[in-house]
């Protein structure tokens, strides 16, 4: 495997790093977590996806009426 990398490194380079990169991608999901958590690091804040309703009784509004 090692001796077919090296001949694809030079031959097509294209399809080597396609493939390194291709492999990249399944390591990190298993690596960049924990070195994260390790940082301190933690997600932000989720974005409300409601508008927060007053604690009040709503009145009607008045003066957009269309005449």
């Amino acid at each position: 495997m090692y001796r077919y990398l090296q001949r694809l490194a030079h031959e097509q380079p294209v399809y080597f790093w396609s493939f390194a990169i291709g492999l990249a991608g399944p390591v990190m999901v298993a690596t960049v977590p924990p070195i994260r958590k390790s940082f301190g690091w933690t997600p932000a804040e989720r974005i409300p996806t409601t508008f927060p309703l007053p604690d009040r009784a709503r009145r009607p509004t008045v003066g957009y009426e269309d005449a």
